[in-house]
């Protein structure tokens, strides 16, 4: 029996409220059996407060190391450490860096790590599919991602030109995002490289054509277009005109200026990093500013790291902690922050002791046993740590967390009930996130930081 749960109470409790209130596992998975036979089920539970606004998730696709970034072990020696044996402690006491993050280590007070994650999947396309829906892969339904589940539940709020759930620049294609809820809610791949002389973003900014010659297709199609002049009157001509003209908004106004770095300091987009994945960070910014709900960063070029894993790493870490911390700091300092929730992890972390054998020679391979997520703003706090890895980062020591809690406490503060039914479109039985009689792991949501 759960400890906060007094015997009168669970008797009343349905299965849908045991996995608000996060009793999964083997001991939520026991409860919510008994409760399922008890007395009928109360209602849903009321719909959270909304803290998240928006939402900025940069994943680390191909899978990040642990031991090397945010849960370094240096007394694990160099069969587990390799090249990076150095800290670096943080502005927050007790918590320390890998010698490659000095940017994020002064940030540390506007973030969280989780360091318990896990969910033992070590296939790219499996994990990614568990880490975004929080479904075990392998199911008759092809659940939709965290991204597209807000674009479904945001969709009578949001009212921007630009669509409400943008993957900058190209998705991975790791599984189909949108799932069973079909291509409306497909995301919007910018395409692209917003760090060239000028981001071409698909649809939107099309290659050697400028504004000016946009402009003047529109001016000539407006005066050929003779039979649509004399049936402007007729409710499908103007329902095409409203269509046309909201295109065009998007080509050449508002919504093409959303993409236009030119409208930014030199001074900033240098502090962000004139690299691809730092201009992201910096289009993530102005995308949460008009209001997109969610944005994903998928990092250029991955973290797939089996062989030349250190010199890969020297070259991508400084990025990541550029361009990453400099987003905490711009969103803070714009008081966009505590309405933007952004996390960062990959679909799993890389195996804590180096593979020296060959063809590998000093790489990392695929790991979900243990490794860790960075979480920032929307409510959560900053400052914290959320579970641990045993002294070679091989195991989770205390307090796992995984996806469902993850995802879970995602929604809850964004105001989405987690426990709510989703339109399959055969009528079947489907909801956000598994319930406990799913058989699904979880250790909670993440109250700690909440």
């Amino acid at each position: 029996m759960n400890a906060n749960c007094r015997s009168e109470d669970c008797a009343n409790v349905s299965r849908r409220e045991a996995l608000r209130r996060g009793l999964y596992g083997a001991g939520g998975v026991l409860m919510a059996n008994q409760i399922a036979s008890g007395p009928s089920a109360i209602a849903a539970p009321a719909k959270p407060a909304v803290k998240a606004k928006s939402v900025i998730q940069i994943f680390l696709w191909g899978g990040m190391s642990h031991n090397d970034t945010w849960d370094p072990k240096p007394e694990s020696g160099k069969e587990y450490m390799g090249e990076f044996g150095d800290v670096i402690p943080t502005n927050v006491s007790g918590i320390r860096l890998g010698a490659l993050f000095p940017q994020l280590a002064k940030q540390a007070d506007k973030y969280s790590l989780i360091r318990g994650m896990t969910h033992g999947n070590n296939g790219h396309e499996t994990a990614a599919y568990l880490m975004q829906t929080g479904h075990p892969p392998g199911g008759r339904l092809a659940y939709p991602s965290v991204g597209a589940v807000f674009s479904f539940f945001k969709r009578h709020d949001y009212k921007g030109m630009i669509p409400p759930y943008v993957v900058l620049t190209r998705a991975q294609g790791r599984f189909s995002e949108e799932g069973f809820l079909g291509p409306g809610y497909k995301p919007f791949a910018t395409g692209g490289d917003p760090n060239a002389a000028r981001f071409e973003v698909e649809g939107v900014v099309a290659r050697g054509i400028t504004d000016e010659r946009q402009k003047a297709r529109r001016e000539l199609l407006g005066k050929m277009n003779t039979m649509g002049n004399l049936m402007a009157a007729s409710p499908e001509m103007a329902l095409a005109e409203q269509t046309k003209d909201a295109a065009y908004e998007l080509i050449l106004g508002a919504g093409k200026e959303v993409f236009d770095l030119d409208q930014e300091k030199p001074a900033l987009r240098d502090r962000y990093g004139r690299h691809t994945f730092g201009q992201e960070c910096l289009v993530a910014r102005r995308l949460v500013e008009t209001g997109v709900p969610y944005v994903v960063i998928n990092y250029p070029g991955g973290w797939d790291t089996h062989s030349n894993h250190f010199a890969t790493m020297r070259r991508q870490c400084p990025q990541l902690d550029q361009g990453l911390a400099v987003l905490l700091q711009d969103l803070h300092d714009r008081g966009l922050l505590d309405s933007t929730l952004v996390w960062c992890s990959g679909e799993f972390g890389r195996g804590p002791k180096v593979d020296w054998q060959p063809p590998w020679n000093g790489g990392r391979n695929h790991y979900g046993r243990v490794f860790s997520v960075l979480v920032a703003g929307g409510g959560f706090k900053g400052g914290g740590v959320v579970g641990a890895s045993d002294t070679k980062g091989e195991d989770v020591a205390d307090r796992p967390v995984y996806p469902v809690d993850l995802l879970g406490s995602i929604y809850q503060l964004a105001g989405i009930d987690f426990t709510a039914n989703l339109p399959h479109p055969d009528g079947l039985d489907a909801r956000v996130l598994p319930e406990p009689s799913d058989r699904v792991k979880s250790a909670g949501l993440l109250t700690e930081i909440m």
